[in-house]
């Protein structure tokens, strides 16, 4: 199992910074504080979003094989067990051009999600 590790706040601020300017022009997407780090939510629905200095993708149980078989891809590990369909992926090895390809991937899962509530929106709303 994977230690989590401490991250520099300017770190954290940094990948951030990267997802948030890939998901720029998304329409639904609301940037919320979780777990130490940033997510970001289609519709209410988790994402993607920054922790312990890598990006973490929601890709479904469905798309999680493919998903981890990826360059700088891996299974999320949370208390000794393994959330199927959540990837973290370094971000040294997730260029301009494959940040979009996760985004969009992740995208495509939630995409089928229904939305959540307005209620639980109102908060760190980024529209």
């Amino acid at each position: 199992m994977a230690k989590w590790k401490k991250v520099a706040p300017e770190e954290k601020h940094k990948l951030a910074g990267r997802l948030r300017a890939a998901l720029a022009r998304k329409k639904g997407v609301t940037e919320k504080s979780m777990f130490g780090g940033v997510c970001f939510l289609l519709r209410g629905n988790m994402l993607c979003g920054t922790g312990s200095g890598d990006f973490m993708f929601r890709v479904g149980k469905e798309g999680h094989e493919e998903a981890v078989a990826r360059p700088g891809a891996r299974a999320m590990v949370m208390n000794g067990r393994r959330m199927a369909g959540f990837i973290w992926v370094d971000p040294g090895k997730c260029d301009a051009r494959r940040l979009k390809s996760w985004i969009a991937l992740a995208a495509a899962y939630v995409a089928d999600l229904p939305a959540k509530k307005a209620s639980s929106l109102r908060r760190n709303r980024r529209d």
